[in-house]
């Protein structure tokens, strides 16, 4: 890598004399060897800050994470707007190739309006008794007992003498399980809104609708949500989902993605200006992880754009992160077609960059202010960040991500840029990246690594030699991989999880370097992946973090805000007989916080020694702690590997613990 190398050593004092203070801690291995360690933690001021932003989340919507997912909607394909119309119903009484005189049959109509929304169903009703329509979910629909839950459908009486649509929530036995209808009155669009209580949990329900009448009668947008949202907004995001991410305290979030951001080809790229703006007006779009990979076919993978742009500036408002939208740069993915938009073509995707920072942050007298104004929020969002490329790569993506900067920077001298480095962490084109970007005075760079547990443990000195005045670096995308990149077997075992806690050590080590960090993927539906390991796993009902989940949040909601130094025998924790450790305090708390890592097979006994001042009498420890590196947490056993807290006594200087094998571990203590 072509960085100016500045050797990073922190000059620590190595205290001799050491004031002797036990403590024990349960669930050590009887019988097994202790190593004996004598540390420093300095606590003198280094003058390096730990970004508020240093640990977020990076949502993408892959593994049926949005529709299906965090995007509480329950109905597939609720516009008829899919490719095949008629992907997730299914009208078991009809023959498409007969009259269905007993029953009736629904078409697709396709109109040219001034909205996004193309299509809509006529239903054609033949016989009331023996017509039934039914959506089938996203791999079903989960509903819980006592919930209630909103129905929503535009309908418009086309002929004949339909009087009542029936809406009813069945099981796989076709028992009812919550209901209600509607009654059309007009033969132009409206809108009508029902609400009902189911009266049993039910993991893979579905939608059945049935008529009262005869005649033919147009529908469209059909919809149906639990009324218990996130901050109970209607029509709104899965509460469960959206608590697992706020109770991390993320610093930021990225969002739409990842690779969704540049689409298989350019006509398939996301872009923003068609998922804000009224819902049933937004344009849906194939997802690009719907046929990616061969062992995971999933071609009813769209976006509705339900969850948009507006959405994911809200839910930051909402978790007070800083919001960080990623853009595409006029390059497809390049581990697919590779489309190059022109450059001198490029100005309508420089101009969506520009107006989005207006919508973010605009008055609300302009024009993508006033559109961010009429969803209901007239104040800014105050975005700081956007990003200008996901994986890209080589000299076409240098070219362009220059004339973005050139043409951003004039408009919008304060916001920070984020540029990337391609996938990978290593080789020619990483290299030339950087080397390009540094000429360039970029501000952040996105680094990319999914890799071996072991790479993680071998790399925690991976910033130390990074050039302390060149740009600074964005984690944005790493996870370790327990068999390989993309494939079907990797887990999310505790070996992986353990891997990246070691790593993370040298991510708070270098705060004057890493600023952002993110794991990716963030969640994936069980019956619905396409990637795995994944952060977040959920099913139409549950939900739960793995153990890397548990290693994100830990350093989340203990990340400090300044930099100190922990050592042995003046050298940090980098591996040496499997620990790695770093440092920080919270001036808000006036708190000590020392992160350390055994990837061990037997207890380590430490003294932490002080230097610079003193502690309070007791501490806190928490500890993610298992013996088997391929455990995992589960649907059955989500808590199995979670945070154990212990106390400990300390003198003025000295700490005792004893930190458990393959464990990572939190100490807080008050400084004084």
């Amino acid at each position: 890598m072509r960085h100016s190398m500045v050797k990073y050593v922190m000059g620590l004092a190595i205290v001799v004399s050491l004031v002797s203070c036990k403590t024990e801690k349960k669930d050590t291995i009887e019988g097994a060897k202790v190593v004996n360690r004598n540390l420093v933690v300095d606590l003198g001021d280094t003058g390096i800050k730990i970004q508020p932003t240093m640990y977020g989340v990076f949502f993408e919507d892959i593994n049926f994470a949005a529709d299906g997912g965090i995007y509480a909607e329950m109905i597939k394909n609720r516009s008829f707007e899919f490719t095949l119309p008629k992907t997730g119903w299914v009208e078991p009484n009809s023959d498409r190739h007969s009259y269905n005189a007993e029953s009736g049959i629904l078409s697709i109509v396709k109109y040219a309006g001034d909205t996004n929304n193309h299509n809509y169903a006529r239903v054609a009703v033949n016989s009331d008794q023996g017509y039934v329509l039914i959506n089938e979910g996203f791999r079903g629909m989960g509903v819980k007992e006592g919930a209630q839950y909103d129905f929503s459908i535009d309908v418009a009486k086309h002929s004949g003498n339909i009087q009542k649509i029936n809406l009813q929530v069945v099981d796989s036995l076709d028992q009812v399980l919550g209901e209600t209808s509607i009654s059309p009155d007009s033969d132009s669009w409206k809108t009508y809104e029902s609400s009902f209580m189911v009266s049993k949990s039910e993991m893979k329900a579905k939608v059945k609708i049935t008529f009262e009448g005869t005649g033919a009668i147009d529908l469209d947008m059909i919809s149906l949500f639990p009324q218990d949202t996130w901050k109970g907004r209607k029509k709104g995001l899965r509460k469960d989902l959206v608590q697992l991410l706020d109770d991390m305290n993320p610093g930021f979030l990225r969002f739409p993605g990842g690779c969704i951001v540049e689409g298989r080809t350019l006509a398939r790229r996301y872009q923003w200006k068609k998922t804000v703006g009224d819902i049933e007006d937004r344009e849906i779009l194939v997802n690009r992880w719907n046929t990616e990979f061969g062992h995971r076919p999933t071609p009813d993978y769209y976006q509705s754009f339900g969850l948009g742009f507006f959405e994911y500036f809200q839910l930051s408002e909402d978790m007070g992160a800083e919001p960080l939208p990623i853009l595409g740069c006029g390059i497809a993915c390049q581990f697919n077609t590779g489309e190059l938009v022109p450059l001198d073509e490029l100005d309508p995707y420089v101009q969506d960059a520009l107006d989005l920072i207006e919508f973010a942050n605009g008055d609300t007298n302009t024009a993508w202010g006033k559109v961010r104004a009429n969803m209901g929020h007239p104040e800014p969002f105050n975005m700081k960040y956007i990003g200008i490329g996901n994986e890209q790569w080589g000299p076409a993506y240098i070219e362009r991500y220059a004339i973005f900067e050139k043409a951003l920077k004039e408009q919008y001298p304060e916001i920070i840029i984020v540029s990337g480095s391609g996938p990978f962490p290593d080789g020619d084109y990483f290299e030339y990246g950087w080397e390009q970007l540094k000429e360039m005075n970029a501000e952040i760079v996105d680094e990319h690594y999914y890799r071996p547990p072991q790479w993680f443990r071998d790399n925690a000195t991976r910033y130390d030699s990074y050039d302390r005045n060149g740009p600074k670096v964005f984690a944005g995308e790493y996870a370790a991989q327990s068999v390989a990149i993309a494939s079907p077997d990797n887990e999310n075992n505790w070996d992986c999880a353990l891997s990246e806690a070691a790593f993370m050590t040298g991510l708070e080590r270098n705060a004057e370097v890493v600023q952002l960090t993110s794991y990716a993927p963030l969640m994936a539906h069980a019956d619905a992946w396409q990637w795995t390991p994944d952060m977040i796993w959920f099913n139409n009902l549950e939900s739960y973090g793995t153990a890397n989940y548990q290693v994100q949040k830990m350093y989340a909601t203990n990340a400090g805000t300044d930099l100190l130094g922990i050592s042995e025998n003046g050298k940090p924790l980098i591996g040496q007989e499997g620990l790695y450790a770093s440092a920080v305090k919270d001036a808000n708390t006036g708190e000590l916080i020392v992160k350390i890592v055994n990837t061990e097979s037997h207890p380590q006994a430490l003294k932490l020694t002080t230097n610079n001042g003193n502690l309070d009498k007791t501490g806190t420890m928490l500890t993610l702690q298992n013996n088997n590196l391929r455990a995992v947490n589960s649907f059955e056993s989500p808590d199995l590997i979670s945070p154990k807290e212990s106390t400990f006594e300390t003198s003025a200087e000295v700490v005792e613990v004893t930190v458990e094998p393959y464990s990572m571990n939190v100490l807080k203590i008050k400084i004084q």
